[in-house]
């Protein structure tokens, strides 16, 4: 698998925007993100062009209009940026990283069961 492109915690939201709606224009990202946003049309812009040359968006132009399309999976991109946390932060240690976590917050009752859940489930496939 090639390496994911690098990508900045605003370009990730325009990210969102497209892995949620693609394939997806210019002007409803634009739309999307200068409701939820601060950010200028001509900011938002910039950053998908950015994208576009990292690597992360295709686009085909269809008349006046850009769609664009993702070419970086999100599973891929936030499995990447998980792992990367993981061995930063806990020196790739899951147990650490959820022991801090629960040392840390306050789970609620159904928080946990999901957690019971998801784990009972992985311990019955083998733990893979």
């Amino acid at each position: 698998m090639r390496p994911l492109p690098q990508i900045s915690e605003a370009e990730f939201e325009v990210m969102k925007n497209v892995w949620k709606c693609a394939p997806v224009s210019t002007n409803e990202i634009t739309d999307r993100l200068t409701a939820s946003t601060s950010w200028s049309p001509k900011t938002i812009q910039t950053m998908i062009k950015r994208l576009v040359t990292k690597g992360a968006l295709s686009y085909k132009k269809e008349g006046r209009m850009f769609i664009y399309t993702p070419l970086v999976r999100e599973k891929d991109y936030i499995g990447q940026k998980s792992r990367s946390f993981l061995k930063r932060y806990f020196d790739g240690n899951l147990t650490a990283l959820v022991s801090s976590y629960l040392e840390e917050e306050q789970l609620t009752v159904e928080e946990i069961d999901s957690l019971r859940s998801l784990l009972s489930r992985e311990s019955e496939k083998g733990g893979d």
